[in-house]
């Protein structure tokens, strides 16, 4: 095998796959290799169905052999570590890789010691998180008997923030069907300030909140989780944004929550003990807390907080020209979507072009574009799609699927996330196609 490539691309999902693709597709090089130690390739955006029983975990995952486009070479090995200086990803089996230019897009990595007693408690019993298990989610919503369901997740960026309330919207339509909403209580406790970071649709989910009764809990900072008692531990904070749908808490609230002492609270059973509060549940879904990948945190590649130092336009590293970084693990403030990736890669690829052609990058620029599909009920669905600032930019090609307000619940938008966006990720985005 050989140790060298033009093009050295690190991860095979989303990001990996499709600058490999279009990279292959416009003829740019034919010296590309991608990193990637996993068999089977998912599109975790289906999840959410597949936690709420609408869609077959089966048919999310594909063998990576299958995805990885004809013309690159799989290298299928992990990265352990970077040696930028000299060109060079180390491997774990398969020793120095050199390049001349390099794509980092390994995605994200859990951190379960950010939250003490989560990592024991996954996908165990009552605690469940689509992000991990998406089966097991499914077989907590249908076998729950009522009491207190609370739907939460880390001060930490994850991917799709938006993606911890739908899995809430669905499950209390299911509760509903299931004959237990009457004896049931619904929770959806955030370290933010706001349900969602654009107006337009933070405008009707509020709606969907007071439809659904949902008891909405801002200025939650999860700090731990206690399986044997089934409690979920808080810091009461003050929160800020941090852009798109990714809204989290930075400091720490000035009240003081010395006394310990039980009550309830709309007849959710809530301790406060030594500062903190805590929330009794009866099922509990949550998303990991999420960090770089171990070896690029360790590398001289990030930036304060330990994300992959990109610029915010062109994906360029700040320090080392010649390396590149997209998807979850760089340092981007909007949210981490498969939506802002597929805006990202054509700029990478046309400065990747023009690297090779002329030693210069191109003109292009990333805008923070990224979107969440928000799917609000069986059959309904919101698409939030927006910018660094946060302004709501609905594609004008909605209009084409009748679709003339996109902040609004919609069941084609359902049908687009069910069945369009799946056809178009494997037939399409995958294929190195611009959609």
């Amino acid at each position: 095998m050989s140790n060298h490539y033009q093009i050295l691309i690190i991860g095979g999902g989303t990001a990996g796959i499709m600058t490999a693709a279009q990279l292959l597709k416009q003829k740019i090089s034919s010296s590309i290799a991608v990193i990637e130690p996993a068999s089977t390739h998912y599109y975790q955006p289906a999840w959410t169905l597949v936690g709420a029983g609408t869609y077959d975990y089966d048919k999310t995952g594909r063998p990576m052999a299958k995805v990885i486009p004809k013309g690159a070479k799989w290298i299928k090995d992990k990265a352990t570590a970077f040696e930028a200086d000299k060109n060079t990803v180390v491997t774990a089996q398969n020793g120095s890789i050199t390049y001349d230019f390099l794509v980092v897009a390994p995605g994200l990595a859990y951190d379960f010691s950010l939250v003490p007693g989560l990592g024991e408690a996954m996908d165990k019993g009552v605690v469940c998180s689509n992000y991990t298990d998406p089966k097991h989610t499914w077989d907590v919503v249908k076998n729950f008997k009522g009491g207190t369901a609370l739907f939460t997740q880390p001060a930490t960026p994850i991917k799709c923030g938006g993606a911890p309330q739908k899995i809430m919207y669905l499950a209390e339509s299911y509760f509903k069907k299931s004959g237990v909403r009457s004896k049931t209580d619904v929770v959806f406790a955030t370290a933010g300030t706001v349900i969602f970071g654009v107006k337009e649709i933070a405008e009707t989910l509020m709606k969907v909140v007071d439809r659904k009764d949902i008891n909405l809990r801002f200025n939650h900072k999860l700090v731990e989780v206690d399986s044997q008692n089934q409690i979920a531990w808080y810091e009461l904070t003050k929160a800020v944004k941090i852009g798109g749908c990714v809204v989290m808490s930075n400091d720490d609230d000035e009240n003081s929550l010395d006394e310990t002492f039980e009550y309830n609270y709309k007849d959710v059973k809530v301790t406060v003990k030594d500062g903190r509060y805590g929330i009794h549940y009866d099922m509990l879904h949550t998303a990991p807390p999420s960090v770089a990948p171990k070896f690029v945190q360790e590398s001289n590649l990030v930036n304060d907080a330990g994300w992959l130092d990109v610029d915010h336009e062109t994906m360029q590293h700040l320090k080392y020209p010649n390396i590149f970084g997209l998807g979850d693990v760089a340092a981007l403030p909007t949210a981490k979507t498969g939506a802002a990736i597929r805006k990202q890669v054509p700029i990478v690829v046309d400065n990747l072009h023009l690297l090779i052609e002329s030693n210069h990058i191109g003109t292009m620029a990333y805008n923070g574009y990224s979107s969440c599909p928000l799917v609000t009920d069986y059959g309904k669905m919101v698409l939030a799609e927006f910018d660094y600032k946060n302004q709501f930019l609905p594609d004008p090609k909605l209009k084409n699927l009748l679709i003339f307000d996109s902040s609004k619940e919609h069941w084609r938008l359902w049908m687009l996330k069910k069945y369009g966006l799946p056809y178009l990720y494997w037939n399409k985005m995958l294929k190195g196609e611009d959609v």
